[in-house]
């Protein structure tokens, strides 16, 4: 069965940004399967818009900011 947007939902989302990046937790349900936590990146380009990049390694700043984010989205995932 391929994959199909209107089946994924999200149940939380909220971000950590600063001048270089945005960092997004997110919870989200599959056809109203598992609740699963995402963790994306996003990079400012030259122009200063925010472009997709893979969240690879985290710095420490960024691992202190999100950590947060993630304990109040496990709440989200009873």
């Amino acid at each position: 069965m391929p994959y199909d947007r209107e089946l994924d939902v999200s149940l939380f989302s909220k971000s950590w940004e600063n001048e270089k990046q945005k960092l997004t937790v997110s919870i989200f349900s599959y056809n109203q399967g598992e609740k699963k936590l995402q963790i994306s990146r996003e990079n400012r380009n030259a122009s200063g818009e925010l472009r997709f990049a893979k969240l690879g390694r985290m710095a420490k700043e960024e691992v202190v900011a999100v950590l947060p984010l993630i304990q109040e989205a496990a709440k989200h995932m009873d």
